[in-house]
């Protein structure tokens, strides 16, 4: 869990992806406490030349969430990203032999 300020809110959040998106280096991260313009929990892209006083938390979470429409973004450049949650992995069904 990481904690900085971007324009002007503190938020609390889950890193879950860091790339370049339309020329910007961004983080896209699951916001669950601080202040925001929309009801929280909910996601938010930041561009990260613009957020301040970051800070990496000693608390963690359990990886990747599914999104809305299952889909994740088209990044022009994908650094990384989180692995899914235990939860969200299904298994592959083996394949009988024959």
């Amino acid at each position: 869990m990481i904690r900085f300020a971007y324009h002007g809110k503190d938020r609390i959040a889950e890193p879950h992806d860091h790339g370049i998106l339309k020329g910007s280096v961004q983080l896209l991260s699951w916001q669950v406490a601080g202040r925001s313009s929309r009801p929280l929990p909910s996601w938010l892209l930041t561009k990260v030349d613009e957020i301040t006083d970051l800070e990496l938390m000693e608390q963690t979470f359990p990886g990747g969430r599914p999104t809305a429409t299952g889909k994740h973004i088209k990044w022009d450049v994908l650094f990384i990203r989180v692995k899914p949650a235990k939860s969200q992995l299904h298994a592959v069904p083996k394949r009988k032999p024959g």
